[in-house]
Order: structure tokens, then sequence, then C-alpha cells
């Protein structure tokens, strides 16, 4: 199902899951834990609000676990990696790439399938985490980012394993039923644009080759990116680029090419979850009048929205976007 964009009727995909959980009385960690809760929260969602397409919550931790990571699970926020799991060359080496039946991955492959099934009016975009930021939670950021200088070779051997697993994941998603998928790799942001170039869309680009079709759109979110890394971003070939809300997104829009999808960029929560809904259409409004000019972009959040957003500030929201297309 594919989007169809033009500046006089805006599409509106903001990354929100939080909202759906609670429609159904369910906590974060029953969603992240339980696929067709999860799926159910993703219905609710989009039986409630007119988002032109629904997706999965943003749980960067599924990835990690699969390979062995430990985690600290909370009720209402998603899992956190609590330990880093690798230290060495030698435990790199060693590190066996995890077959998609470990951890909670078939928990998310059903949450993705479900979601496909039953909502059929929209896209629906599945998620995944980028190879850099995955190789930051098995290994420690500031590890890795230390490694690239001072062990590049370590840093390439975990990237290649993480990307491989990846690729695996995001076919299988595929295969779900799902539209897409939204990779989210923000440690990247904290590349320069030749660093984040070598270390991730290096690894990226290929993905994206291989499961990027005519029904299958590969989105990649980069909400560290300031502005500074956006063409490693374009050079990965997806087809639609996310952006958080430290970057200038007009200048942003000004860099991608006109072919692609260029999403964001509302805070998540200096606007969704701290504003009041007056302020929320306000800086909805304000965001749609600077890029009016544009066809490709997509109104969206930064990232992905945090529990215990008003019922109201999701409304104001939609009503800036509806008034707007009017």
């Amino acid at each position: 199902m594919k989007l169809k964009l033009n500046h006089k009727q805006r599409r509106a995909i903001p990354i929100m899951t939080h909202p759906g959980i609670e429609i159904i009385g369910k906590t974060v960690n029953d969603a992240v834990t339980d696929g067709q809760i999860h799926a159910d929260a993703i219905i609710a969602l989009a039986e409630n609000t007119p988002s032109d397409a629904a997706t999965v919550i943003m749980d960067l931790t599924v990835e990690a676990e699969a390979f062995g990571a430990k985690l600290h699970f909370a009720e209402n926020d998603v899992p956190s990696v609590a330990e880093r799991l690798l230290h060495n060359t030698c435990e790199v080496e060693n590190l066996p790439i995890p077959d998609l039946s470990t951890a909670r991955i078939p928990e998310y492959l059903k949450a993705n399938r479900l979601a496909a099934d039953r909502i059929d009016d929209r896209p629906v975009f599945a998620g995944c985490i980028g190879p850099y930021s995955l190789a930051g939670r098995l290994y420690d950021m500031s590890e890795i980012m230390m490694a690239i200088y001072v062990e590049p070779e370590l840093a390439k051997s975990l990237l290649s394993k993480c990307a491989e697993f990846i690729h695996s994941y995001i076919q299988a998603l595929k295969e779900t039923g799902v539209d897409g998928v939204i990779m989210a790799e923000p440690a990247a942001g904290l590349l320069s644009n030749d660093d984040a170039t070598r270390y991730s869309t290096h690894y990226i680009k290929p993905i994206v080759e291989a499961v990027q079709d005519d029904d299958f759109l590969f989105v990649l979110h980069n909400c560290g990116n300031t502005g500074h890394c956006t063409q490693s971003m374009i050079d990965s070939g997806a087809g639609a680029l996310h952006f958080g809300n430290q970057c200038d997104i007009v200048e942003v829009i000004k860099q991608v090419p006109s072919d692609r999808i260029v999403m964001g960029n509302l805070d998540p929560v200096g606007v969704f979850k701290s504003a009041s809904p007056e302020q929320v259409y306000v800086e909805t409004a304000n965001l749609l009048s600077k890029t009016a000019a544009y066809d490709n972009f997509v109104i969206s959040t930064g990232c992905d929205v945090p529990p215990g957003i008003s019922k109201e500030n999701i409304k104001a929201f939609y009503q800036a976007v509806h008034d707007f297309n009017q």
C-alpha cells in the first residue's frame, strides 16, 4: 500500500504506539512481551486516529536481547540494556548470530503479522534497530565509539554480524505482510558524516537494496542527526528518511532528493507530551506552513512519543493537519 504524496494533502504519520497501549488498558511491558497485546494496541490506535500509517513500538532492545544482552524491564517504559555483553575481540569473534526463534523476536513477528492482517485501510510499518546502534548496545556505546578509531577491525566484525542478523529480521518482518520498516539508527548521529557513512550506511545500504521494492518502503530514522550527517542517510538508498527534532527540517528537505520522502520532526516530549493542546496545534500548523512547498514531506514526530500523551494533544495534532488540508 503506497503513500500518495502532494503538498495540498499533507500526510501525517506520527511514530506513536503508547497511546494505543493505554486505550486497551495494558502496560508497556505487556505490549513488548506479548505479540497479541502489541498488535491489539496498534489496531486500537488505528481505529481511533486518522494516521496515514500504523507503526509498531520503537523498542531498540529486541535485537540486542536476541544476541544475549541482559535487559531491564519496566512496567510502563520500553526495556533498556542492563549491562554490556561484549568486552574484547575474542568475544566479538565468537559471538553467534542468533536465529529468529530467539528471545522476543517471535512475539514481534507475531505483532506485525496480526497488525498487517487486521489493518487494511493504511500501511503498517514494522520497526528495527540499525547496525551501529545495535553494536553500541552490545559493546557499550562509548566503547564502540572508541573502537572505530583504535580497533576498527573489531568494530567492523561486530557491525557485520549485527547487519547480517538485522537483514534476516527485516526479511522476516517483510514476510508478515507489513508495508515497510522503520530502522532506528540514532547512534549514527553521534558520528561525523564520513564516519556515519563508513560505520552505518555501509552496512545499511545492502539491506535496503535487498528488501526495498514497490510494495515495501524502507524508512531510515536518525534522531541524533542535527543536520551534519544527512548525506550519509541519503546514501543509504532508503526511500524515506525520518528526522528528529534537533535538525532544521526545511534545510534537510533542501538537501534530500525530491524523489525521497522526508519525515519529521515535532518534538515528542516538548510538544506532544508537555505542551498544551493549543501549543500542539500551533507547532503543528507552523511546521506544515514551513514545509508547504515540498511534495515529499510527511509530518511526523521526531521520535516515538512517550507514554502519557493526552488525548487532547493527539486530537490537536490531527486537527491542525486536517485544517491545513482543508
